[in-house]
C-alpha cells in the first residue's frame, strides 16, 4: 500500500470540487464522471493500487476488461475521456509526474454511426403530436409536448438544454434561442418555422395555464407549474415514438444532425449547431456524408450505376 498518498475516495472528492467550482461542470455530468472514475478505482483496488499510482498498463487492462464484459466501444471511449480529464488535472496540480493515459489508443467509437430515425418517421411523429397541438381547444400539455419535440429535432438540443431553457432565452423575432450546453457554454441555435410556430402557440395558449401565477422563468413546465425533469422528457419522447420504435431525445438530436448532413450541411455548421467542443465528435457524421455521396454517384455518374440483370446477360 501507499500510506503517504491520499486514498481514492479523497482524491475523487477533490476532483469533483474542482469540476463543480472551477470548471462549472453540471452536477449530472460530474456524477457521470465520478461513476466512470470509481469503476477505475475498483479495478486498481483489486490489485491493492491507487488512482495516483496507475500506470499505462493498468488503463489498458481496465479497457480490455470492459471490452471482455461486452461494453461497447462508445462507452469505453467515454470512460477513457473521463480518465484523461482526471489525469490531466492530477498532472496540472503536480500530484503525479506522468499521465498514464497519454499513449492509450482511443477505441474507434467514432466509426459507429449514431442511430437515427428516417425523415419519414420523424415527420410522422411530429405530425401526430402537431395535430393534437393545432386543434382549436388544444390543452396546454399537448402544446408543450409538441413544442419540445420540435425543438429537440429542429434545433438538435440535448435533453438537459431543453429542461434548462428560460422564456427569456427565446428570441422569437430573430428566430433563435440562446442555449446553455455542457460546462455552461452558451450558443445560439436557429429555430425553423415549424419550431417557432409550435413555440408561439405554447407561449400564447399553453404556458399561461401551467404558470398561473406567472412566477416561473423556466420555459417548459409540468402540470403543477414546476420545471420538467430530464427523466420526464425522456418518457414523453418515448411515448410519442412511432410504432415499433423507442425514440430518445438523443436519437432526435442525432436525427437532426444526420438529416442536415444528408441534405448537404458541412460538418463545421453541424458542430456549431450541436455545441460540440471538438470537431472530432461531429466527424461521426462523415459516414452519413459518404453514404449520401455514394448514392448520388450511383444515380448521376454515367459509370456509377450498377448493371441491371438485363445488361449482365
Amino acid at each position: 500500500m501507499h500510506p503517504n498518498l491520499p486514498g481514492n475516495v479523497q482524491i475523487l472528492r477533490e476532483y469533483m470540487v474542482y469540476l463543480r467550482v472551477e470548471k462549472g461542470v453540471r452536477p449530472a455530468t460530474c456524477a457521470a464522471y465520478r461513476r466512470d472514475l470509481e469503476q477505475m478505482a475498483e479495478h486498481v483496488e483489486g490489485r491493492d493500487g491507487l488512482l495516483l499510482t496507475v500506470q499505462q498498463e493498468d488503463v489498458t487492462a481496465f479497457m480490455e476488461g470492459l471490452r471482455g464484459n461486452g461494453v461497447d466501444s462508445r462507452s469505453i471511449a467515454r470512460k477513457l475521456s473521463a480518465l484523461r480529464g482526471f489525469y490531466r488535472w492530477l498532472l496540472m496540480d503536480k500530484k503525479i509526474a506522468h499521465d498514464p493515459t497519454v499513449n492509450v489508443e482511443t477505441p474507434a467509437s467514432w466509426k459507429i454511426l449514431p442511430k437515427s430515425l428516417a425523415e419519414s418517421e420523424v415527420e410522422e411523429m411530429l405530425e401526430r403530436t402537431g395535430v393534437a397541438a393545432r386543434v382549436a381547444d388544444a390543452d396546454a400539455l399537448a402544446l408543450r409536448d409538441h413544442a419540445i419535440l420540435e425543438l429537440l429535432y429542429g434545433g438538435g438540443l440535448r435533453v438537459g438544454e431543453i429542461c434548462s431553457l428560460h422564456v427569456e432565452d427565446l428570441q422569437m423575432d430573430a428566430g433563435r434561442a440562446q442555449v446553455r450546453g455542457k460546462g455552461d457554454k452558451e450558443r445560439i441555435v436557429p429555430l425553423g418555422r415549424s419550431a417557432l410556430e409550435a413555440l408561439e402557440r405554447y407561449l400564447a395558449l399553453g404556458r399561461p395555464a401551467l404558470d398561473e401565477k406567472g412566477r416561473e422563468r423556466t420555459l417548459f413546465l409540468s402540470v403543477r407549474g414546476k420545471p420538467l425533469t430530464r427523466q420526464w422528457v425522456w418518457e414523453m419522447v418515448r411515448s410519442a415514438s412511432p410504432p415499433g420504435e423507442k425514440v430518445s431525445p438523443h436519437k432526435l438530436r442525432h436525427s437532426c444532425a444526420t438529416h442536415m448532413v444528408e441534405h448537404g450541411a458541412d460538418l463545421r455548421s453541424v458542430q456549431t449547431l450541436l455545441g460540440h467542443a471538438d470537431i472530432s465528435t461531429t466527424q461521426v457524421y462523415t459516414h452519413v456524408a459518404l453514404g449520401r455521396l455514394k448514392q448520388v454517384h450511383r444515380m448521376h455518374h454515367p459509370r456509377g450505376r450498377r448493371m441491371t440483370p438485363e445488361a449482365e446477360v
